[in-house]
């Protein structure tokens, strides 16, 4: 197993740590809770958008968020991550998050491109062609392997993308905790 399916397979897990050491360094205060709850909440959105349209290892989605980024689930988790660094309210955690998020999550992006690509052949590098990478264009590309495909609730349910605001808001809940133990 190289490094790359490593990372894909073990990112989440290497995640938890993370977590407990993140949430050791934070410096809670209300005001960066909720300015990192409404960028969390973007970031949520994003991905809730992008997994009601993505039909895993079905059909290549080239629609909804998909015209835009070719990767709009790790769009919102980097904004979801970008939350939980403002919340945090330390630069410490910030700096963990992102760095581990660039580097982590980039490979990953890379590895997942290489499977779409030999998956469907000359449609991804047509979409790879058009849509951006990571940070989405202005307007919603047209390609010609475009399917009609709209959000799916079921499919977002199917996706289990209800987990990460679960995970956000256990998050957002213990740095509520930090702040108020911090009080007294």
């Amino acid at each position: 197993m190289n490094i790359a399916q490593l990372l894909a397979r073990w990112r989440v897990r290497l995640g938890y740590p993370l977590a407990i050491l993140v949430l050791g360094v934070s410096r809670p205060v209300p005001l960066s809770i909720l300015s990192g709850a409404i960028l969390g909440a973007i970031g949520l959105f994003i991905r809730a958008r992008a997994a009601g349209y993505l039909h895993k290892q079905e059909v290549l989605t080239v629609t909804g968020p998909y015209a835009y980024t070719r990767n709009p689930l790790y769009l919102g988790s980097a904004v979801l991550v970008l939350g939980v660094a403002v919340a945090s309210r330390s630069w410490i955690a910030a700096a963990l998050l992102l760095g581990y998020f660039a580097i982590v999550y980039g490979v990953v992006m890379r590895r997942e491109e290489q499977e779409l690509r030999q998956h469907h052949g000359p449609a991804f590098d047509e979409y790879a062609r058009t849509v951006p990478w990571f940070l989405p264009r202005l307007t919603a590309a047209r390609l010609s392997a475009a399917s009609s495909s709209s959000f799916s609730f079921e499919q977002y349910k199917r996706n289990q993308e209800y987990r990460a605001a679960i995970g956000f808001l256990l998050v957002l809940t213990v740095l509520v905790v930090i702040w108020r133990l911090r009080l007294v």
